[in-house]
């Protein structure tokens, strides 16, 4: 399973072993998860950065799990990572204000077959309720699970860790 993907499509790791994941491939790993076995190519690019330093500025928000490293050729003897996820979701989108795709899932090959979905693509505007949001710094979007968003301050973590790369 790809995870991390470059402009030009290529993975830089992957995991190797999808028995891990919950049913369905939905992302969202509980701490209870096993040991992940992940695999970077470092001739795609460096190693991913540690951003687990910054899991104090929104801990309820994240998940990491430990993970067993590999590369494709030789050993690995480097750092430990843990992947980490994002498992808090907010249904804190003003569809009033904001610009996107709102519909009802009508295709049984979804998990949300029959429910509301955001299609957050390319001209999409997001207002959201600073209300519901509070004091967290990140979540992922109800109705649209994939997509998560960040505050400036875990924005600014992630750049000052080095990691630069698809931060929007």
């Amino acid at each position: 399973m790809p995870l991390g993907w470059r402009v030009e499509g290529k993975p830089d790791y992957w995991l190797e072993d999808k028995s891990i994941l919950p049913p369905h491939e939905v992302f969202r790993l509980p701490a209870s998860t096993a040991r992940a076995p992940i695999v970077f190519d470092k001739s795609v690019s460096d190693l991913p950065y540690d951003l687990e330093p910054y899991d104090r500025l929104d801990p309820e928000a994240l998940v990491f799990v430990p993970c067993d490293v590999r590369l494709p050729r030789g050993s690995y003897d480097g750092p430990d990572y843990r992947l980490c996820d994002v498992v808090r979701v907010l249904d804190a989108l003003d569809e009033s204000q904001s610009r996107l795709k709102i519909g009802i899932r009508d295709d049984v090959r979804y998990l949300d077959h029959g429910k509301k979905y955001y299609d957050v693509g390319l001209g999409s505007k997001l207002v959201f309720r600073e209300a519901t949001i509070g004091k967290a710094h990140v979540f992922r979007m109800a109705y649209s699970e994939t997509a998560v968003i960040c505050d400036q301050d875990l924005k600014d973590a992630c750049k000052s860790a080095g990691s630069q790369e698809n931060l929007v």
